[in-house]
Parts: structure tokens; sequence; C-alpha cells
């Protein structure tokens, strides 16, 4: 172990407490006194998902069968549960747990787990913040069992079988531990059935067995449940990390306020230059930044932005969510704010022009940036270099936002600017076969050639094209008028693939 600090948050009637919650807003909550579960199909007809107060008192428990409880409770209420929603709705509480520290991920069905290694002494000692995580949670409506260990198994352990917010200092882990039960070690039940029959009832009992005979009775027992392994985890002589619902980024900055609030506005511009100081001071940039605001009622909104270019300028990441934050739902209000850069890279200050002027390639970025955050990163496209002799084939249009490689293909040379979606094929009046067009027909226009360079021929790309695809010559045509197009010549006379040559016009010069 080296410090760490795990908290567990065990929630003990959460799907119970979210179906009250949903039921009083509809106006439908039974009355307190009634005894009433929820059930969920269970391999032997319906089993208890959830157990109110009153059902409770009279004796029902989770995970037993709802006409066993029935015959202890004749007035039992059953309403089947929704465990799918109740695990989407302990996902989003895991988000919103991230007020406390940046590690928080969900803990099976009815649980969270935190590591607040380092956070505690930002609300004043680990036992103070259990009490402001109890009194969080308890605003939402959410009854909890908190406690805080070295590690992830003594934190569960203790969460759910040792004393109210229960606070262990690394050097007390083997005597804390050593009361509780072994179904403490996260255990199956007929696991904690054998270790019984053993007459290893507590993590004491266990510990003082030789590992050698333990090893051999378990020894095809998953790593999941063998009691080893889990005590080991507990000890902390296995790793057990705690990787948060998302990676977080390093650079973040974050506003708690005292009162809810409805817009986050004003917080962006101080926010967009905390991480910006912390980005100049690893000599990075960021590609996107994304805002969460943290309601009050559990619910976590997220709006994000992206650059075309690594970016550490306060304002122009601010102006990213000029027209965003309108689409946060500002429900009961929110209390808390986070900013999060993503996709560092690095980013040295340089003098690119000798003027000291602002580089060109700068603000086309912060342009695309601000018209990619308006319209999405889909609606501005850019062409790219691709390596192909074909016209057709030698760019193509990708997101604006997408990085550009550092030195791009050189463009083709004597190619227009302006190349038609499709060639089209016009009629071509010739004096040589092979040479070039005396005049064509192009979209009913009648078109004398004045000038022409050429041909340039190019050959099919054996390797992408299908057999028997013709070769290319193509010719800089200039009409009477002054008009410069690009014309193409498709196969040869008895070149043995197809009839007579075709004739397509590909673009337009400037």
């Amino acid at each position: 172990m080296t410090g760490r600090r795990i908290v567990s948050i065990f929630l003990p009637h959460f799907a119970m407490e979210r179906w009250e919650k949903t039921e009083r807003q509809k106006g439908n909550a039974p009355p307190d006194e009634v005894p009433l579960v929820l059930a969920v199909e269970g391999r032997h007809g319906p089993v208890i998902h959830g157990v109110n107060r009153a059902a409770q008192e009279a004796g029902m428990t989770s995970g037993a069968r709802v006409v066993d409880m029935r015959a202890l409770c004749p007035d039992l209420q059953v309403v089947y549960g929704n465990p799918e929603g109740d695990a989407a709705a302990l996902d989003r509480l895991a988000l919103w747990a991230q007020r406390w520290c940046p590690w928080s991920r969900t803990d099976g069905a009815n649980g969270l787990i935190l590591d607040t290694t380092g956070s505690d002494h930002l609300m004043g000692g680990e036992a103070a913040m259990l009490r402001r995580m109890e009194a969080d949670l308890a605003s939402l409506g959410v009854s909890a069992q908190l406690a805080v260990a070295p590690t992830w198994g003594a934190a569960w352990a203790l969460a759910r079988f040792g004393p109210v917010r229960a606070t262990c200092p690394e050097e007390d882990l083997t005597e804390a531990v050593a009361p509780l039960p072994v179904a403490s070690l996260r255990l199956g039940d007929e696991t904690v059935l054998l270790l019984h029959r053993l007459g290893l009832k507590r993590i004491g009992d266990l510990a003082r067995i030789p590992r050698l005979s333990l090893t051999r009775r378990f020894a095809r027992a998953s790593a999941a449940d063998n009691p080893l392994i889990r005590l080991d985890q507990m000890m902390g002589k296995l790793a057990e990390p705690v990787s948060g619902v998302s990676a977080l980024p390093p650079v973040r900055a974050i506003r708690r306020l005292a009162e809810p609030i409805l817009d986050p506005t004003p917080y962006v511009a101080d926010l967009c230059r905390d991480i910006c100081t912390d980005l100049d001071r690893l000599g990075q940039g960021c590609r996107g930044v994304r805002l969460s605001v943290f309601h009050t009622d559990g619910q976590v909104a997220r709006v994000s932005a992206a650059t075309s270019h690594p970016s550490r300028e306060p304002a122009h990441l601010a102006g990213l969510f000029a027209d965003k934050l309108e689409r946060i739902d500002p429900g009961f209000g929110f209390d808390l704010i986070l900013l999060e850069a993503d996709g560092l890279e690095e980013l040295q200050e340089a003098q690119v022009r000798l003027d000291g002027a602002a580089e060109d390639a700068l603000n086309l970025a912060h342009l695309i940036d601000r018209l990619s955050s308006r319209l999405g990163a889909k609606a501005i496209t850019r062409p790219a270099p691709r390596e192909s002799h074909l016209p057709e084939r030698a760019q193509a249009w990708v997101s604006a936002m997408d990085e550009m490689p550092e030195t791009p293909a050189p463009p083709p040379q004597d190619r227009p600017l302006r190349l038609l979606d499709t060639p089209e094929e016009i009629r071509v009046l010739y004096a040589v076969p092979e040479g070039p067009p005396a005049q064509f027909i192009w979209r009913r226009q009648t078109l004398q050639v004045a000038r022409y360079a050429g041909p340039e021929r190019i050959a099919p790309e054996w390797w992408r094209d299908k057999p028997g695809t013709r070769l290319r010559d193509y010719f800089k045509i200039e009409d009477q008028t002054g008009r410069r197009f690009w014309l193409y010549r498709e196969g040869l006379l008895e070149d043995g693939r197809g009839a007579a040559p075709r004739w397509f016009l590909h673009g337009m010069f400037a």
C-alpha cells in the first residue's frame, strides 16, 4: 500500500428510493405504512429487488422469493422494478460524485467506489468529508453507508459491516477488519457457506489458517470467489486500482458555488484562464475542452468543444462555448462547474513571422473552430491530398477538424483548381486520332480550339482498377473566347480494351 485512500459508498435502498421519488413526482406514492417491494424475475419466480421501510420492518429481505415473503406478510404489495433504469441512474450518480474527487465509479448494483487520495484536506479531513458526502446524498433522497480505508476491499467491507462512517488508517487495517464476517470479502453465497462449515466465520479466523491448505481447497475457484485472493486485495497485497468512469485529463479547473445558479456563462472565462495557465506551465495545448455542470438534483450536464489546432488561448476557448451553453437545461440549478482540457499536445511558443504579426494558419484554425462549434464538426470540410495520379483520387474532402499533415503533399503541377465531381462526356472533332481536338460540343455549346498543350498520359492504377480500364490522355485546351478547359481522351484506337476512344471534360482553369 502506498498511502491510498478509498471511499466505499453503500446504497442499500437505492432502487426503492429511486422508485419512490419517481412516484412522488407523479403523485402516486403509496402510504409509508404499506409494505411494498420491488421484484425482478429470478430462476424460480420473482425475487425481491428492493424493499421500503415498512416491508423491511416486516422481515422482507432483498434476494428472497416473493412467494415465500408473501407467506410471512399477506398484505405485501409487489411492483416490478427496473434494474436497467437503476443501473443507468447509478452511472449518472457516479459522474455526479466526481465533485468530491477525480476518480469515481459504480461498485455493483448498489454502491460507488471513490479514490479520494489527496482530496480529503479540501473538505476538512476524512471525517468531515464522509459527513459531507452523506449530507449531499441525503439531499438527493439517497441513504448511504460510507467508509474510508487504504484498499477497495477494506472500504467495501467497512461500509457494509463496520461502524457508521468508519475511518480506517493504514496502520490499523489488520485490527479493523479482523472482527468482520467472511461475507465482507465480496464472496459468493456458496463460498461463504463453505467457510462457515469449516468454522471460519470472521476475517481474523481466515487470516490465521495456513494458506497452503486453503489454496488446495479453492484451487479451482475463480479469482472473484477465492477467499485468499480477496483477503490479499483487502490487505493491500494484491493491487486493485480504482479506474474512473472516464479517463479524466490532468488539466482541469473547478468552481464550487455557495448557492445554486442557472447560467454558467459568467464563470467560463475564468475557468478557461485557469486551465490555460496550467497548460502554459506544462508547455502544452489542448485539442478540446469539456464543461460539466453538476445539478443539485444529482444530474450532470456536459457540453464540449474541439479545436483544429492545439490551443491555450483563454479568449478563444471561451468563445467556443458561446452558442453551446444555451443547450444546458438549468433544472433546479447547479452548484459546481468543472472545465477539463482534453487531447493535450506539446505546444511551445515560437515566432513564425519576422514582423511579429499573428500566424495566418492560426487565424484560419480559429475560424474553423468557431464555425465547427456553431455548425457542427461535420459541416466544415477541407481538401486533403492523397497519393494518386488520378485527379479524382488525388484529394478527398475531410473534416476541417482533422489534423493537417506536417508536410503536406505538393499539389500537382498545371492542374485546374476546379474539377467536376463527375467528368462530363463531350463530342469531339479531331484531325488525327491520337491528337488534340479541333472543336468539341459541351452542354449544347460548340467550342473551337484555339490553343492546346499536351497530352499528359495517366495510366490506370492496376492494383485498384478493374481489368480492362483504359488509360487517359489529358489536354489543356483554350477556346476562341479565352476560356481554358481540361479534357481527356479515354483509351486509344485498337488498344483492345473497347470501342472508339471517348472524350470527357474534367475541369476548368481559372
